[in-house]
């Protein structure tokens, strides 16, 4: 993994085949104190990190993988910017890295290529005619609730 404060690497896949480069310059981090483990340190030591990223102003994308990324992350954006925490560990270093990992995994299933569209299939006959004789069946065991009529 790369270290933290330097450039982002994502690796080579599917959507980024050369793989990718996110300038450090792009990646804004910022800390506070964090709420989770870290005994007395906890009050002292600012571990928590979040990390912000905005993928519409990065210059390592081209544009079609930006709309991508873009359409994809469009629920986590706010004010255009993706924003993750992690605060989970008592180290901000390490932190520093979870963050980090994240925002790789993000982007990473974010340019995944779309698959491929769903072809329209007809249901087979022995499948409707199931469904016909259970649907049959369900009002025939109904029909025997009601009550009879008199003579």
């Amino acid at each position: 993994m790369d270290r933290p404060g330097g450039d982002l690497r994502l690796p080579p896949q599917p959507g980024a085949r050369h793989g990718m480069v996110i300038p450090a310059v792009e990646l804004v981090e910022r800390f506070s104190r964090s709420s989770g483990p870290g005994g007395q340190g906890v009050n002292t030591t600012d571990s928590r990190v979040e990390l912000l990223f905005d993928p519409g102003a990065s210059i390592a994308f081209s544009d079609g993988q930006r709309e991508r990324v873009l359409t994809r992350l469009a629920g986590r954006l706010v004010g255009g910017r993706l924003s993750i925490v992690a605060s989970g560990e008592r180290s901000q270093l390490r932190n520093r890295e979870a963050a980090r990992e994240r925002l790789v995994d993000l982007l990473a299933e974010a340019l995944l290529p779309p698959g491929p569209n769903r072809r329209a299939t007809r249901p087979t006959r022995g499948s409707q005619a199931r469904r016909l004789e259970s649907k049959k069946r369900r009002g025939e065991i109904k029909s025997a609730r009601r009550r009879i009529p008199p003579p």
